[in-house]
């Protein structure tokens, strides 16, 4: 064995524009606050900041849940605890499955030891009600889950019909909503939904590493009716609920120790989207999603899910005949510093992943990169019908 201590050089990225699927750009706001010294993660004053983020991410999800918590992982944490929480071994699940991250449900609940019953639906394109519907009446299940923002193909799920649904025996509906939250519109309390979670990374502009979670009140009584523990320890909102909740006068219970500098970035992400506030951020993101695609298109260029169920965080544009995808997004990201996603599984190859999320989704960015992908594309023996920045600029000038 070689003792000598290994001499490693100081980590040095670049800032790259980040416009895939995430992480997103991260505003200094948030950076600065990382910077901010560590307190212990029981000091009154990091207890302070919990709860002033819980009150935030009410705000944000559009609710007046109690349990609304970020959990100490990623958005997959946040997934799992949902379906951890709320299913016991041998429970039917109806899980709607149009795109990547519906498949990733599916390997989580069958480790639960669950019954998912899927419902294929088109990756591309919205939940199949329908189907959905005969699913649901023709299985024992008590929960639903479906995606609100598929990150993977960019279509954005209408959460009304299926509440329907889950109501026709007073079910309880799961959504995924880590690429909408501070975007989209969630209305967990308007569209009664008994959990959802999501993720710092995206919209929220924040590093990755903690995923909100909330819980209705119905969905927190069947927890505590269970009749089996929650398989996982760390993910149990009974024990988190001693930590974030605890009733007033009562000491909080150490469960674990949180990451206090995530916090802190979750703390001014929120701050932020407070400050700008809902509506004027949907109109944002909303406009600098229809300027892009109105480059893209005058360009020659596709999108891959129709107008009426497109994400505004998450574009789809479909990679033009004879292109290969890998080689554009490697020119974009060595001589532009720009980086977008493929595409994943069935679209693998199919589609850029264009993602104007939080700080990222501003006009700049979208004239930068429709003028880099042009390039680009050019280099690569695709001709352009028109100046896609032309077509932006002039979308902006209206």
């Amino acid at each position: 064995m070689n003792t000598d201590a290994p001499v490693i050089p100081a980590l040095t990225p670049p800032r790259r524009i980040l416009l895939g699927p995430g992480p997103s750009p991260v505003d200094d706001r948030v950076l600065r606050a990382m910077a901010a010294p560590l307190l212990g993660h029981l000091d009154p004053l990091f207890i302070r900041t919990m709860d002033e983020i819980q009150t935030m991410l009410r705000y944000v999800f559009e609710t007046n849940n109690r349990l609304t918590i970020p959990v100490s992982g990623t958005g997959s944490a946040g997934m799992e605890a949902t379906v951890a929480n709320l299913l016991e071994p041998g429970d039917e699940i109806v899980l709607c499955i149009n795109g990547y991250f519906g498949e990733r449900m599916y390997d989580m609940v069958t480790r639960l030891g669950a019954k998912p019953i899927r419902v294929e639906c088109e990756w591309g394109g919205p939940v199949d009600i329908e189907k959905t519907r005969e699913a649901w009446r023709t299985s024992n299940a008590q929960v639903l889950f479906a995606v609100q923002a598929e990150t993977s193909t960019g279509v954005l799920q209408d959460i009304a019909p299926l509440r329907e649904i889950v109501d026709e025996r007073d079910g309880y509906l799961i959504v995924d909503a880590v690429t909408s939250i501070g975007a989209h519109a969630i209305g967990a309390d308007r569209n009664r939904i008994d959990a959802v979670y999501a993720g710092t990374q995206k919209a929220l502009s924040c590093p990755p590493g903690l995923a909100p979670v909330t819980f209705s009140d119905r969905a927190i009584a069947k927890i505590k009716a269970r009749k089996t523990k929650v398989s996982s320890w760390y993910l149990d909102t009974n024990l988190l609920t001693a930590y974030w909740d605890s009733p007033a006068g009562t000491p909080r219970t150490y469960h674990h120790t949180a990451p206090i500098t995530m916090n802190y970035a979750l703390h001014e992400g929120l701050r932020m989207v407070t400050e700008e506030g809902l509506p004027a951020r949907a109109a944002r993101h909303e406009r600098n999603h229809r300027a892009l695609v109105a480059g893209v298109e005058a360009m020659g260029l596709g999108m891959h899910v129709a107008p009426e169920h497109r994400l505004w965080t998450l574009n789809a544009v479909s990679v033009p005949e004879g292109v290969d995808d890998a080689k554009v997004r490697a020119r974009l990201l060595n001589e532009f510093d720009i980086e977008v996603g493929g595409g994943l599984g069935a679209l693998k190859g199919k589609i850029f992943r264009v993602g104007l999320m939080g700080a990222g989704s501003t006009e700049n960015n979208v004239l930068l990169l429709l003028a880099a992908l042009e390039k680009c594309l050019k280099a690569e023996g695709f001709a352009p019908k028109d100046s896609g920045v032309s077509a932006a600029a002039d979308f902006y000038a209206q």
